[in-house]
């Protein structure tokens, strides 16, 4: 397993695949991608899990987190997250936060993150915030 910067582009199909398969690709793009950092895992030269980190200030906030669902609950997740953490914790950014599907909220409870605030719907999809200090 490697995990690797890509680029946006290279995250759209499994973001689509994994998170949105019945939504046009255009709609798993987020304004930001542009400037946002991206990372993926690789296996067998096959990219599998992409995750995109978007700052602002002292902030960051994961979104388009995805694992092909053949790769779903092998801990690939967890450790994309992981290390993702481990190169935000410069001291630059003081919190990480994302919006979690309901369904997948074990995994960012699992490196530390809280549930803030009630359930909320996109699209008919339960989540819930969830954040973390990362100082």
């Amino acid at each position: 397993m490697q995990i690797v910067k890509i680029s946006w582009q290279q995250a759209l199909p499994i973001r689509h695949q994994v998170l949105w398969p019945h939504k046009c690709a255009e709609f798993c793009k987020v304004s930001g991608d542009e400037s946002a950092r991206h990372y993926g895992v690789i296996i067998d030269k096959e990219l599998i899990c992409v995750a995109s980190i978007y700052e602002h200030r002292d902030t960051v906030r994961l979104r388009k987190f995805a694992t092909l669902a053949g790769y779903q609950g092998q801990g690939i997740g967890s450790a994309m997250l992981r290390h993702i953490l481990s190169e935000l914790r410069s001291g630059e950014f003081k919190i990480f936060y994302c919006d979690a599907r309901e369904a997948a909220m074990a995994i960012y409870e699992k490196i530390g993150m809280q549930r803030v605030g009630e359930r909320f719907y996109k699209e008919r999809v339960a989540f819930y915030k969830m954040s973390m200090a990362i100082d």
